[in-house]
């Protein structure tokens, strides 16, 4: 089948990826927004419900600060710091309770020692790395005509591939939190049955923001084996 020169079919792909992400987004943001003015019965904000957690974990040695910003909620193992954003750390809805209580969970997790945070961990660095060379490493081999071509080539996948992997190891930390949040705000009486499956909502909401970004990133690489295919088996 013939493409004009400038019109290259792998960008479905890359299109593709775009909406899953933007639609994932979207039902994130409009789930949170919904459950942002459910207020909790038991009037906690979301700094208040993380430090109950935390010290019901035996968890005495992480700091809870307030971040600016909406959704930028996160926990960094490295400086054991839970950082709550604008949305959450002063509101007393079910939605920043949830939030707050799925940090909690990653910090559940390194005091616990669970492997697939561990290994994200150790991968943040070469991901990092990865996903600064990977393209340029493949445009070179593409476009040079040496033996060293396919080299380039493989090395940019090999790179690439290490983000994709980063992306899936993901998927189960942020499922575990997830389901610690919603255990820990059940047993606990912070939140009413109702309330819980409230929280499971946004939480669930915000898990598919991590499928998309994982099938966006699979999209990708496919599109890199794609245009590289002739290269590699040459």
């Amino acid at each position: 089948m013939y493409y004009p020169m400038y019109f290259d079919p792998t960008y479905f792909l890359v299109l593709i990826g775009v909406i899953i992400c933007l639609a994932a987004s979207a039902k994130m943001k409009s789930t949170f927004n919904r459950y942002s003015r459910v207020r909790s019965h038991s009037g906690m904000t979301g700094r208040q419900a993380a430090e109950e957690i935390l010290r019901r974990a035996g968890i005495y040695d992480v700091r809870i600060e307030h971040i600016s910003g909406s959704l930028t909620d996160h926990y960094d193992p490295r400086s054991k710091v839970l950082r709550l954003s604008d949305t959450v750390y002063n509101q007393t809805s079910v939605a920043a309770m949830g939030v707050a209580a799925h940090e909690c969970g990653h910090a559940i997790q390194h005091q616990t020692g669970y492997v697939p945070l561990s290994i994200r961990g150790a991968l943040v660095p070469v991901v990092n790395l990865g996903s600064t060379i990977a393209w340029p490493l493949i445009i070179i081999g593409m476009f040079i005509n040496s033996r060293s071509s396919l080299l380039f080539i493989n090395l940019g996948i090999l790179a690439f591939s290490l983000a994709v992997l980063f992306q899936i190891v993901t998927l189960p930390v942020e499922f575990n939190a997830s389901g610690r949040a919603i255990k820990i705000l059940g047993e606990s009486g912070m939140l009413y049955p109702e309330e819980v499956s409230a929280t499971r909502k946004v939480l669930k909401a915000a898990a598919l923001t991590y499928v998309a970004g994982a099938a966006s990133a699979i999209l990708q690489l496919l599109r890199i084996l794609i245009l590289t295919g002739n290269r590699r088996d040459d």
